[in-house]
Order: structure tokens, then sequence, then C-alpha cells
């Protein structure tokens, strides 16, 4: 393992200088990709300390590289950025190998503190991690109903259709959970209840400013 190489395949070059300039004052060691073809090529023989991959991209999608690295099962941490906020998108790269996903406009700090959490995480603590998110933060037998549907991607009149109550209600409900979770956005609770534990308050505090310097 090369451990302050961080592998990237981005390619917008705005970006691309940003996180060099973020990365190396951190320690890291930058190494930009213009394709996932040559990425994944690379990374049969070499293991870095993170990869990140963008997820919108011509040709092979992040989430295309995500998959073919898991299935050859590469050791590094790999954590997807998007400017989407598509969280039923957000579920499913954490579902098929993803360590986090990491909405973009970032802040430097919060990025380099993602990567340095996505180096020591560890297995969810139970098979069911949004279970044991729920029971974790406390969440009322209606809240869990509501945070399902929201972890599916379902709008607050969607949601209040089938539960058979107004959406205002529902907007409470979510406003509840989140205060719970102490999150800013629904896309950072349906990643914190996938991953089933809450993040450091530093890091959160920081991802909600979402601001690129």
């Amino acid at each position: 393992m090369t451990e302050n190489e961080v592998f990237i395949l981005e390619d917008d070059l705005t970006t691309r200088a940003m996180l060099r300039v973020v990365l190396e004052r951190a320690g890291y060691r930058p190494v930009f990709f213009a394709d996932g073809e040559a990425l994944i090529a690379k990374a049969r023989n070499a293991s870095p300390a993170c990869i990140l991959l963008d997820l919108c991209l011509p040709g092979i999608s992040g989430l295309d590289v995500l998959g073919q690295l898991t299935d050859r099962t590469c050791p590094a941490p790999i954590l997807m950025v998007s400017g989407q906020g598509d969280i039923p998108t957000a579920v499913h790269a954490l579902q098929i190998g993803a360590a986090d996903f990491v909405e973009k406009p970032f802040s430097p700090a919060d990025l380099v503190a993602r990567i340095e959490s996505a180096g020591g995480s560890q297995p969810a603590h139970s098979a069911n991690p949004v279970e044991h998110f729920k029971q974790s933060r406390g969440l009322t037998k209606r809240e869990c109903e509501v945070l399902d549907h929201l972890i599916g991607g379902a709008s607050s009149k969607a949601i209040a259709r089938k539960l058979g109550i107004s959406p205002r209600t529902i907007e409470d409900h979510r406003a509840r959970i989140m205060q719970k979770a102490g999150v800013k956005t629904t896309a950072q609770l349906s990643i914190m209840a996938f991953k089933g534990a809450q993040a450091p308050k530093d890091r959160l505090t920081a991802s909600g400013r979402r601001t690129v310097h």
C-alpha cells in the first residue's frame, strides 16, 4: 500500500486543481486519472490510501468504476463524489462498496476528514445498520416509517399519501429526525442511516456549510 497516495477520477480541471492543493497540504499525493479504465488498470498493481470517484463522467460512470473495483476486492477505501444530491444513488453506492458519499460543494477540511475516516472505517455494527441507527437515535415508530421512505428517495407528498397523513406532518417528522441525527440535509441523513452510526459532530458542521475555498 502507498500510504499517502490518493487516486482521483475527476474530469473537471478546476476541481482537479483545488483537490491537488487541498490534498498536498494534508500530506497526501494526489494521482489523477482521465478515465475509469486507466484507474482500474493502475489499481490492479497498486493500493492507494484512498480512491475518489466522481459520479458523473463521460463514458464509464463513477458507479461503474466502483462496481468493478469492489468486484476485484480492491482494498483501498473508495469515496464517491457528486454534486447531484441523489439520495437513492448515494445509498446504492454505499450498498455496492463505497466507504462514503461526498456531496459537492464540500469544504477542504471536510474532505480530508472523510478520507482519514474512511481509512480507519470499521464494519457496520449490526447486520441492519438502518435499524441500528433508528434505535441509537431514539426514533419513534412513525419517525422510523418516515425515515424508511426518505431513504428510498420519496418526496413528502408521496410519503404523506402512503401513510395517510398530511405533507406538513411529514415535514415535521422529517425535521425532528434530522434534529435527532444532527444533520442538515436529507442526503446526509440517508447516508448516516445506511452506515448505522453518527458521524463526528465537527464533520457534520463542516459538511453543513459545504463551501469550497
